[in-house]
């Protein structure tokens, strides 16, 4: 687990993607860090070392049978009540799976927001309804569904979409699909989504 102490009143729990707390999380929470804020990043894969990017279905597949969505929920629920006390706010910030179990994570009345990066698994989930604000953050185009449809089932009360060009990654300087300019928009509204909430 990576922990980062500021003393700060507010936490952001970070889920990351299937491949592991690797440099792309360990880089995102040093610059949350960086703004002041208390940083949890749990590693829900407890590996040594995080999957390489070639490694994506054997990332996938282990995911998937040794945590699941499910295991990755009740981790991060039990961190939320371990630090419910502790902090005036507690935000959780999701890439990916991360993304979807961070959407689970909204109905939890002890969150006071959730932000989401590519979470594509978010549609098989697509009728719950967030109990905080919740951000979320697509690619202009997804190989596995269409993104369009699943804005427009999610438009619904407290829930923020942006669309953003580049593919499933973008924020990602560690990965080919980085697209710089989609990322520094993405964690400017990401900044603002955290001091008005």
């Amino acid at each position: 687990m990576l922990n980062i102490q500021k003393k700060s009143e507010t936490a952001i729990i970070v889920i990351h993607e299937i491949y592991g707390l690797n440099r792309h999380m360990q880089g995102f929470c040093e610059l949350l860090s960086k703004q002041g804020f208390d940083v949890i990043c749990p590693d829900l894969l407890e590996r040594e070392t995080p999957f390489d990017y070639s490694q994506e279905e054997a990332a996938y597949r282990h995911f998937m049978e040794n945590v699941g969505f499910t295991g990755a929920l009740h981790k991060i629920k039990d961190i939320l009540l371990d630090i419910k006390e502790e902090y005036q706010k507690i935000f959780i910030l999701g890439f990916s799976v991360g993304a979807t179990v961070a959407w689970l994570c909204s109905e939890d009345e002890c969150v006071d927001g959730i932000v989401g990066y590519y979470g594509s698994r978010i549609r098989n989930y697509s009728e719950l309804a967030p109990q905080c604000p919740a951000l979320l953050f697509f690619p202009l185009e997804e190989p596995s569904f269409n993104v369009d449809e699943l804005i427009s089932a999610l438009e619904i009360k407290n829930v923020e979409v942006h669309k953003f060009s580049g593919k499933h990654g973008f924020s990602d300087p560690y990965n080919s699909n980085y697209h710089a300019e989609s990322a520094q928009t993405a964690v400017s509204n990401m900044m603002k989504f955290f001091m008005m909430n």
